[in-house]
């Protein structure tokens, strides 16, 4: 600090400096000029000035920075020698990456659901393959093959008889590897469009597995198909016991779907529909068939319980008409809300139970 500034032992003895009012000039002889514009206005610091203010004391009690020994530049952050050479500051936090997904950001990976397991009976027994198909090892139908094959053990024997059954607690093993059950996994998807509804295609092509294949470790299937272009629900799972009866045809589960065709659907074609049409010498009568907008018949909505293939599309055939758009969505009470195309989310438990229960249609 400056002699001149120094403070007396007395706070009235301390000198003040004057408050700036324009057009006015303090004089040298506090250090205080006219600027270059001819303000009455503390110069900014120049070490040409000869004016006290001017002659700024140096610290000595710490070393000057590398930077200002040489060409005032200051170095880089160096990972190797960790900042040897005068900087030592660690580098800025980088927000964009170390920032965790926040679960609930629209497009964040969702978060995994554990889910209760169900009661099962321990000295009921179970058919070999099946347990092997709810342990996510492979389809039942593949499991019959590594039966067959020899390389599934029981309680230390080699079992090779198709409908063989064990208890929950016989020790299993495949390819001399204990058998775990695996936690269930319910997974709901909306499907977009050119994506094949399997687990593997011999074509190679897009399948819904690929959306799902980092949401778990477990082996997952999608419950029931989708046509590669039609969008929409779709359930994939690894429970086995739930899949059937989502799937079979005696539980008839209701579907609801949003149709495009490539005409206004007239009033003959939907009477004929509603009459009931016959596939596969099976007489499909809709539940519902209504449209969105009354001036507005190429768009129409279509509620069935049938689980025929391609059931949507060969109804409309049969009266003349082209589907152009397929989007399902509903599929046993499960809709597609809050999940954009591409995107899935794990069921919630109250849903699972809903299905377990058969409270959906």
């Amino acid at each position: 600090m400056c002699p001149e500034r120094m403070y007396s032992a007395s706070p009235d003895d301390r000198p003040q400096r004057p408050r700036f009012s324009e057009g006015r000039s303090y004089g040298d002889n506090r250090g205080y000029t006219e600027n270059r514009n001819g303000h009455g206005s503390r110069p900014r610091f120049d070490h040409t000035q000869e004016s006290v203010y001017a002659q700024r004391p140096q610290r000595t009690d710490r070393p000057a920075r590398a930077h200002t020994q040489s060409n005032n530049v200051r170095p880089k952050w160096n990972d190797q020698n960790r900042g040897e050479g005068g900087f030592s500051r660690k580098p800025a936090f980088n927000k964009k990456r170390q920032r965790s997904a926040s679960p609930n950001a629209k497009y964040s990976r969702p978060k995994r659901m554990e889910y209760e397991e169900k009661y099962e009976d321990p000295m009921k027994p179970i058919r070999l393959n099946r347990f092997l198909a709810n342990a996510g090892i492979c389809s039942r139908r593949e499991a019959d093959d590594f039966i067959q094959a020899g390389v599934v053990t029981v309680n230390d024997q080699v079992v090779t008889t198709l409908g063989a059954k064990v208890l929950p607690t016989d020790i299993v093993k495949f390819h001399d590897q204990p058998v775990r059950r695996e936690k269930k996994v319910y997974v709901l998807l909306n499907k977009p469009k050119k994506c094949v509804t399997t687990t593997d295609d011999p074509q190679e092509r897009y399948t819904v597995t690929d959306i799902v294949r980092n949401a778990c470790t477990e082996r997952i299937y999608p419950v029931g198909r989708l046509d590669r272009n039609t969008t929409g629900v779709l359930l994939l799972t690894n429970d086995g016991d739930l899949a059937s009866k989502l799937t079979h045809p005696k539980y008839g589960k209701k579907k609801i779907y949003a149709a495009t065709l490539d005409k206004d659907l007239t009033d003959a074609a939907y009477n004929e529909i509603m009459s009931g049409i016959l596939l596969d010498d099976e007489l499909i009568i809709p539940d519902a068939l209504a449209f969105p907008k009354e001036d507005d018949h190429k768009h129409i909505g279509i509620q069935i319980h049938s689980g025929q293939n391609r059931v949507v599309r060969r109804i409309f055939e049969k009266v003349g008409y082209r589907v152009i758009a397929l989007d399902r969505v509903s599929f046993a009470g499960l809709t597609k809300k809050n999940v954009p195309r591409g995107k899935y989310r794990f069921l919630t438990q109250e849903e699972v139970n809903m299905l377990l229960m058969g409270s959906f249609e």
